[in-house]
């Protein structure tokens, strides 16, 4: 009997005239995003192998002990199918003395032309196409066949609703899954054939998003039998699936941001550099007076204790003295300001991190009440293109900044050049009427060889991070369809079949 009922649902969905095109239509859909995705994602490889030979001549000009470089964030071949914000958050960073990390240059911002037309990617296809399909091809299931007459006539026969209506749930899914699968499979025959690289962890994400996906086209599907269970036409049923579809898609997911905006505040971009600038200013400013002060204080004293009637040996004596303590006190000087100033960059910062972590929390938990916002959040997630790829890619950058520079201190240490007076030789300068002063001469030190220069690699979340962060939003499709179901099945048992 239920086999039966399957078999029949099969074949109405698959004799349908609407059922070819719109099959054609997804394919083509499918098959030309994954091949712009791979397209998008060469791009991105050539254009970080082309950034990094230019970084690769700029450190012949760099010295260790002023050392400087480019982190770059290395495309990944997830993107393909989820292309999320990793278009909107920048591809590099400078890594440079106590300057803070920040990414910039996004593809978007150096070429805004695709800002207009965005990647249409796997993941939009699935929440936006493929859950108006689903709603298409069910929204007249039930009422449809009422409609027709045939729902009287086969109630007419000892046929259980419980069987019914869970051969129509299980027909409708095979009908419409099972075709969509040869496309599917298709992609990822084209990211074989381009040879991209993608390793085991890759095609782990690749099959938890699928499983996502297929998922959430289920709720979509069994959205559409609950809406042809609750109305007696199918016009009715049509249209009160557009609006709960519109609702879900569009609106809840924008509505749980604009909300999380409103009650929580967090500073602009602009607002905190104008915060860090103006102390950076005013710690270079008492670093320069300061300096001032110990310049003019040791060549008083040393200008006390040098005469024209000094032997070279005490002279030089003086003069390596005099080198010395200038030498100390401005390295004492400098990290200190650089200090003072990374650790108000650290504090604000963190300050503005976590005003923005509970702005998403706030924002993400009202946007979970539409399934399209927990597919989107599981598969960004899945893909490492979610809101928390600008944050883990800033982190690592900030960690290879710490090595890198404890790498030009001891390099610039093993050359003799780590103090700020290295390259700087000392004078006598004897001015008319006895006066002596003192005079300096500056030579540039030794560049570095680019080859000792580490490369910024940032290194990939494991399968058990990615999908952690996914359980949630899986939990809440697995209820939403569940939950759809159970209220058809509801339905269906006080449904007049006549």
């Amino acid at each position: 009997m239920l086999s039966t009922i399957i078999l029949k649902e099969l074949k109405s969905i698959i004799s349908s005239p609407k059922f070819v095109i719109t099959f054609a239509a997804c394919s083509i859909m499918i098959l030309l995003s994954v091949w712009v995705g791979i397209q998008d994602y060469r791009a991105g490889v050539a254009r970080t192998d082309a950034a990094q030979e230019i970084n690769y001549q700029v450190l012949k000009t760099t010295t260790w002990n002023s050392v400087h470089t480019r982190a770059f964030r290395h495309p990944d071949p997830m993107q393909i199918f989820v292309s999320g914000v990793n278009n909107d958050v920048g591809r590099l960073a400078d890594i440079r003395g106590s300057e803070e990390v920040r990414l910039k240059n996004s593809v978007y911002s150096d070429d805004s032309i695709f800002a207009v037309f965005r990647l249409v990617d796997f993941a939009f296809i699935v929440m936006i196409v493929l859950s108006l399909v689903a709603i298409l091809f069910t929204y007249d299931a039930i009422n449809g066949e009422r409609e027709g007459g045939t729902l009287q006539l086969t109630f007419s026969n000892p046929v259980p609703r419980a069987k019914f209506i869970l051969g129509k749930l299980i027909g409708s899914w095979l009908g419409l899954v099972v075709p969509l699968l040869i496309p599917i499979l298709l992609s990822v025959l084209l990211v074989l054939f381009m040879r991209i690289p993608m390793t085991p962890l890759h095609w782990q994400k690749l099959g938890t998003l699928l499983g996502v996906a297929l998922l959430y086209f289920t709720f979509f599907i069994a959205l559409g039998l609950l809406t042809s269970a609750l109305a007696r036409h199918s016009a009715t049923s049509f249209l009160i699936s557009l609006v709960i579809w519109v609702f879900f898609v569009f609106i809840v997911p924008r509505a749980g941001v604009m909300a999380a905006g409103q009650f929580v505040d967090v500073p602009s971009v602009a607002e905190m550099k104008s915060r860090q600038a103006a102390f950076t200013k005013e710690q270079q400013d008492q670093f320069l007076a300061k300096l001032k002060e110990v310049v003019q204080d040791l060549t008083k004293r040393q200008v006390g204790m040098m005469s024209p009637n000094m032997s070279m040996e005490e002279r030089n004596e003086v003069q390596k003295k005099l080198r010395d303590e200038l030498d100390q006190e401005m390295n004492k000087k400098r990290k200190e300001m650089e200090a003072a100033i990374a650790d108000y960059g650290y504090r604000l910062n963190e300050e503005r991190r976590n005003r923005q972590a509970n702005q998403e929390k706030l924002g993400f938990m009202i946007s979970r009440f539409s399934p399209a916002a927990s597919f989107q959040l599981a598969v960004m997630n899945l893909a490492d293109t979610d809101v928390l790829l600008k944050g883990r890619a800033e982190n690592s950058m900030t960690d290879f900044r710490a090595r890198l520079l404890e790498l030009g201190e001891r390099k610039a240490k093993e050359q003799g050049s780590d103090s700020m007076m290295q390259g700087i030789t000392t004078r006598m300068i004897q001015k008319p009427g006895g006066t002596i002063a003192i005079g300096f001469d500056r030579r540039r030190p030794p560049t570095v060889n680019p080859e000792e220069v580490p490369i910024f690699v940032e290194s990939p979340r494991n399968f058990n991070e990615t999908i952690s962060g996914t359980l949630v939003d899986i939990g809440l499709l697995a209820i939403y369809s569940i939950v759809a179901f159970s209220m058809t099945f509801v339905a269906f048992l006080r449904y007049d079949v006549r």
